[in-house]
C-alpha cells in the first residue's frame, strides 16, 4: 500500500514537471489580454494595440487590450502581478511602472521582482519647452539664468511624481541649479499655462507640444534623451546643452507575471521583435513620438532596475514625500 502511493506520488509530481513544457508547446490556445494602465485612446494603450495586432498574426489567437486606469498605471502592474502566470495575462508597461516603484510606498507588488520582462518596444524622449516670445533660446540659457538667479525659474508638468516632474528634479540636480515645480493636472493644463506665461518651461512629451510648436506658439529648448530626437532633428539634447549624462526617456514594453515559463516568454519575445520589424508598426510608433527598439528579456529587466534605482535616489534627493 505504502509502495503504491509512492508511485502515485512520484506519477503526480512527473505530470506536473511535464506540464510547464506542454503547456508551452502548445501555447497560445486562446486569446491574451495586455491590460494597461491609462486612459483608452491614449498613448499606452495606442501602442499596446499597435503592437499586440502584429503580435497576434505570428501567434494565431487575438491580443486583447483592456484599461484598468488610475493611481499612475498601478492597479493595472497590480492585476497583472496577481495574474495567472500562463502568458495570458499580460502588461503594457510604461516608464511611469519604475517611477511609481520609487515614489509609492506601500505598491503591493515588487517593481522587478513580480514580473518576467518580455521586451521593451519603444523609448520617447521628453521636450523642454517654452513659449515663443521668451527671452530663453537654448536650454543652456535658462540653466544659465537659473545659476545667476536661484529664485528666477519656475517649471510646468503634468503632476507631483510623475515622470516629468522627476525629469525636471534631475535636471537641476545634474545641473546644480534650483527650479520650482509647478505641478498641473495633466500636460493640457501645463500647456495653458505655458501659453499664457505662467511658467517659466514647461516638460512635456513631444505628442502634447508639438502642434503648438509647428503652430510658432511655444519653443523648444532641447528634447531630453541622450540624442537629438528624430521628430526635431535640429533640436539639442539636454547633454548637448552642458549637462553630460543627462538622459530621461519614457518607455514602453510587455511584461508578464512572475514564473510565466521562459518557453512562453521567449515566444512573446520573439513576436514582440517582430512585430518591431514591420515599417507600418515603425512609422506608427514613431507618429506617438517614440522610437520603435525591442530588447531581450535580460536586457529589459537590467534597465528598469536601473531605472527605479534612478528615481528612488532623485525623489529621496529631492524630498518628494512617499505617495
Amino acid at each position: 500500500m505504502q509502495r503504491r502511493h509512492l508511485l502515485a506520488a512520484a506519477g503526480c509530481q512527473a505530470l506536473a514537471t511535464l506540464s510547464g513544457p506542454v503547456r508551452a508547446q502548445t501555447y497560445p490556445e486562446r486569446a491574451i489580454k495586455i491590460l494597461q494602465g491609462f486612459a483608452p485612446g491614449g498613448n499606452a494603450d495606442n501602442i499596446a494595440r499597435t503592437v499586440g495586432i502584429e503580435m497576434a498574426k505570428g501567434l494565431g489567437q487575438s491580443l486583447v487590450v483592456e484599461a484598468q486606469t488610475g493611481a499612475g498605471g498601478t492597479i493595472a502592474s497590480a492585476a497583472v502581478a496577481r495574474a495567472k502566470p500562463d502568458g495570458y495575462t499580460l502588461l503594457l508597461a510604461t516608464g511611469g511602472h519604475a517611477v511609481a516603484g520609487a515614489l509609492y510606498g506601500n505598491l503591493p507588488y515588487k517593481t522587478v521582482a513580480d514580473f518576467e520582462m518580455i521586451s521593451t518596444i519603444t523609448y520617447f524622449p521628453f521636450l523642454i519647452v517654452t513659449s515663443a516670445e521668451s527671452r530663453f533660446k537654448t536650454c543652456a540659457d535658462l540653466l544659465t539664468a537659473a545659476q545667476k538667479d536661484p529664485q528666477a525659474l519656475s517649471y510646468g508638468t503634468a503632476g507631483i511624481g510623475s515622470t516629468h516632474h522627476l525629469a525636471g528634479e534631475l535636471l537641476a540636480k545634474m545641473a546644480k541649479v534650483n527650479l520650482l515645480h509647478v505641478p498641473y493636472r495633466g500636460d493640457a493644463a501645463s500647456i495653458t499655462a505655458m501659453l499664457a506665461n505662467d511658467v517659466s518651461f514647461i516638460i512635456a512629451p513631444p505628442t502634447a507640444v508639438m502642434s503648438n510648436i509647428k503652430a510658432g506658439k511655444l519653443r523648444a529648448l532641447a528634447t531630453t534623451g541622450p540624442q537629438r530626437w528624430s521628430g526635431l532633428p535640429d533640436l539639442p539634447s539636454v547633454a548637448e546643452q552642458g549637462v553630460a549624462g543627462y538622459d530621461v526617456r519614457s518607455w514602453a514594453g510587455l511584461l508578464a507575471p512572475a514564473g510565466t515559463p521562459r518557453a512562453i516568454v521567449d515566444r512573446l519575445n520573439q513576436e514582440v521583435l517582430k512585430a518591431l520589424q514591420v515599417s507600418a508598426v515603425r512609422s506608427r510608433l514613431e507618429e506617438m513620438g517614440g522610437e520603435a527598439k525591442g530588447s531581450t528579456p535580460e536586457d529589459m529587466k537590467a534597465m528598469v532596475s536601473a531605472e527605479l534605482q534612478k528615481w528612488t535616489q532623485v525623489v529621496a534627493d529631492a524630498k518628494i514625500p512617499k505617495q
